[in-house]
Formats: C-alpha cells, sequence, structure tokens
C-alpha cells in the first residue's frame, strides 16, 4: 500500500461462515452496518436447516450456500468470495464487539497486514473454563513452536489485507482460525494482537470443545511445524 493510500469501510469485507445461526445473524450485521455506517460488505457462507440465509440476504448480505463441511471450509469459502482490500473475519454468534472495526481499520492504514482481536487479555469471563483453559494452552503451544508470544491463537475476529489471504495457502478446517495467525506471524507479515471485549454467546454452539480441542491443537502443531520447515 502505497503511504497516500488510505483504505475506508467501502474497501472492508466482513465475512463469516454461518450454521444455524438464525438467533444471531440480525444482531451481528446490526453492528456492522453501525460500526460502518453501512458501508462494508458482508458476506456469509451459510450451511443452515433454519432462517439464518434468510434472514441475511433480507438484511443486505451477500450469501453463499453450501453443504456444511467445517468452519474452515466455510471461512476460507467466504474469504475467497470477498473482494474488497481488507477483509474482516468474525463469527456469527454475537461474542466479537464489532464496534472495534474503525480501530481495526486503523490499524491496517497505519501498516499492519493482521489485526487479530485478543479475547483472553481481558479475561474472557463469558467463555465456558474448559475453552477458556484450552485456548490459553493453544497459545502457549503456538508460542512455543513460532519463538515468539501469542496471546488469543482462535479469536474468530482479524482484519486482513486481502494479499496475506491471496499469498498463502490455507490447509485446516476446524484450526483455521490458528492457522489464519500462525502462517502470517511465521512469514513476516506484520500481526498485531489487540485486546477485545468477549461477549455472551446468542444461541447454541455446534462445536465440541473435545473433538474440536484436539483437531485445533493437532492444526497448530501441523502447521507450526510446516512453515518451521520452509
Amino acid at each position: 500500500m502505497s503511504a497516500s493510500e488510505n483504505y475506508d469501510f467501502d474497501d472492508v469485507s466482513v465475512v463469516m461462515g454461518t450454521y444455524n445461526e438464525a438467533a444471531a445473524i440480525e444482531s451481528v450485521l446490526d453492528s456492522i452496518d453501525e460500526a460502518t455506517d453501512g458501508a462494508a460488505e458482508t458476506v456469509c457462507v451459510d450451511g443452515s436447516s433454519d432462517r439464518t440465509a434468510e434472514i441475511a440476504r433480507e438484511h443486505g448480505a451477500r450469501v453463499i450456500e453450501q453443504e456444511p463441511q467445517g468452519y474452515g471450509v466455510a471461512v476460507a469459502r467466504a474469504l475467497r468470495a470477498a473482494d474488497r482490500p481488507v477483509i474482516v473475519t468474525t463469527d456469527c454468534d454475537g461474542t466479537y464487539p464489532m464496534d472495534a472495526l474503525p480501530e481495526f481499520l486503523d490499524a491496517i492504514n497505519d501498516g499492519a497486514d493482521v489485526v487479530s482481536g485478543d479475547r483472553l487479555y481481558h479475561g474472557a469471563a463469558t467463555m465456558p473454563p474448559f475453552n477458556r483453559l484450552g485456548n490459553h494452552t493453544f497459545a502457549v503451544l503456538a508460542s512455543v513452536l513460532l519463538g515468539e508470544r501469542v496471546h488469543d491463537t482462535t479469536t474468530g475476529m482479524r482484519a486482513y489485507r486481502q494479499e496475506v489471504i491471496e499469498d498463502i495457502e490455507w490447509t485446516e478446517n476446524t484450526g483455521l482460525s490458528a492457522e489464519l495467525l500462525i502462517r502470517p506471524l511465521a512469514r513476516g507479515y506484520d500481526v498485531q494482537e489487540r485486546p477485545i471485549e468477549y461477549g455472551e454467546r446468542l444461541g447454541e454452539t455446534t462445536l465440541d470443545p473435545l473433538s474440536g480441542g484436539k483437531d485445533i491443537a493437532r492444526s497448530i502443531l501441523t502447521v507450526g511445524l510446516d512453515e518451521r520447515r520452509r
């Protein structure tokens, strides 16, 4: 990006994978509109059996429907579908503070390649204790593999320059959120972690913490070792 170039929300796509999030989707999209004055593009990759896709379309989001194949498959499809130079990922459960989007965009304009929301900085009191322990463990594992301190490997809220997304081949599914942080860090991109508040989830979770945690830990090991061999 040239020194004189400055992105605004007309340059931002907010993307998410959605699965049976009818209880939260409208609130999340309203929050995005409020934070971006309705300028950001929203893209949902949806495999729901409820009214999530219908509600999202009514709200003006671009919806791409596909059979449910897991978190990473949906988010990777959403990332590829975004066509603006700054791409923000979020989860569609109401836990992430969309009012932090201006701060994330400011950091991109100041030179960051990736801005990653650190849920654990403020304690993440609304997160189930087992999940919170797991996320601290993932961060320690990633830090050891990378040789630098990582605070929250699996946050769903990040902003990326589009070229970062295009330059890297993404391989993981359940562990994609960790991969989306680890590979840019290992390759020398300017990655900034910023504290964010983490809210109460709207609707029911579909991720089993035990099997999901095992998959995420495997992904961190696989990706971290792969990057060390590069």
